[in-house]
């Protein structure tokens, strides 16, 4: 199932639902399959890790965890808002991503 997604890692994302609303950070991961991505500092859980070799160590973490895609928008970097994302071809054929607000291109 190829799916497309309008973040993609690396992208900074506000959040706009849920616990964490307000929140801005950068994605960690993406899973198309799913329609879901991992945040930098959001949705964060404790997570119990029990030593599983000799040597290492257990004891409580802290983990983010997956959030859905439709709950994050992106944040411009020229215009520092979060902003719907276009998709437009330039004259050269390349597929680009662009801020709707202040045609910023994403993607160089």
């Amino acid at each position: 199932m190829n799916t497309k997604m309008h973040v993609k890692t690396g992208d900074t994302v506000l959040v706009l639902s849920g616990k964490d609303k307000g929140k801005k950070g950068k994605v960690l991961s993406v899973n198309p399959a799913k329609r879901t991505v991992i945040v930098e500092g959001v949705s964060v859980a404790t997570k119990h890790k029990k030593p599983r070799r000799m040597g290492e160590t257990g004891g409580i973490i802290k983990q983010e965890t997956p959030i859905y895609a439709c709950k994050v928008m992106t944040v411009c970097g020229k215009c520092n808002a979060a902003t719907r994302i276009g998709r437009k071809i330039l004259e050269d054929g390349t597929h680009v991503r662009y801020c709707k607000k202040c045609g910023e291109i994403f993607d160089k």
